[in-house]
């Protein structure tokens, strides 16, 4: 299994999708450039757009999508995997969902996955999301293969649900995947601490691109694009301007890691918990 180069692009995406699919081209062809064979995207790569309407208006269907179509022709010219943190996408159904693709070096999709888990939350400083209100959750858990290590697939709020990784790793997966447009707030809080706690928990590597910034949507996004080892060693990372980090992937240091804790081999099935029993003490 050989080492290979990944990057981050961090991104302060607008509500124009053309003009933010540029932006990600024009990173992308950095990121090849610096080595990177495995480029991934932030979460809503495509656009961050709170009005309901406005976003309905501008997406469209997986297949019709240019911009997409834009980044799977990228990703054959630079002969890349290319992971697209999400796109907005419009389903059959008339709903919304928050995807993700794995483009391969032949331009075709290797991988989808739909974000499982939504972020419906009421923040301290006021701040209130409802994803729920115009995404539909995805319930299917996707693994994919890459060159030399499985890819595991999960975007931003999955952060939170440990247990999404965990099926990842014992899955096989030795790279697992946060894009992200995380909150400044919340960011702050733990972006750092869970993003290493995921990576060491698991024996894994962990690429996280983000969304970086204040938006024209009126969100803030923390940014601090991070790549993790399974040590939990933070090999790379971003400050809050759009760019790129790169760091050096070796499958390798998988099995190190999980030799040297192998939480994985260890784990134990058990009972689910149930109220606690009084119990008298004996004088």
């Amino acid at each position: 299994m050989a080492p290979f180069r990944a990057a981050c692009v961090q991104m302060r995406s607008s509500r124009s999708p053309a003009e933010n699919v540029a932006t990600a081209e024009a990173l992308i062809r950095e990121a090849a450039a610096a080595g990177a064979v495995y480029v991934q995207t932030p979460e809503m790569t495509n656009l961050l757009e709170r009005d309901r309407a406005a976003l309905f208006d501008k997406i469209a269907l997986e297949e019709a999508d240019q911009g997409l179509a834009t980044l799977k022709g990228l990703a054959r010219e630079l002969g890349i995997t290319l992971h697209i943190g999400s796109f907005a996408i419009r389903r059959p159904d008339g709903a919304v969902a928050n995807r993700g693709f794995v483009i391969g070096p032949d331009g075709t999709v290797a991988a989808r996955y739909d974000k499982i888990h939504m972020f419906d939350v009421d923040l301290a400083n006021g701040e209130s999301w409802r994803e729920s209100a115009t995404y539909q959750p995805g319930d299917v858990a996707v693994v994919t293969d890459l060159a030399d290590i499985r890819l595991g697939l999960a975007i931003c709020y999955d952060l939170r649900f440990p247990h999404l990784f965990r099926g990842h790793a014992k899955a096989g997966a030795g790279l697992l995947s946060v894009p992200a447009a995380f909150t400044r707030q919340t960011g702050e809080a733990h972006w750092h601490v869970l993003l290493r706690a995921r990576a060491i928990e698991n024996g894994a590597f962990v690429v996280a691109a983000a969304q970086a910034g204040q938006h024209e949507d009126g969100r803030e996004t923390y940014g601090h694009s991070l790549i993790v080892d399974p040590w939990g060693r933070v090999l790379a990372e971003a400050a809050t301007e759009p760019g790129i980090i790169v760091a050096e992937i070796d499958p390798a240091l998988v099995d190190e890691a999980r030799g040297r804790i192998p939480a994985l081999k260890n784990e134990r099935a058990f009972a689910p918990s149930t109220a606690p029993r009084l119990v008298e003490s004996v004088a």
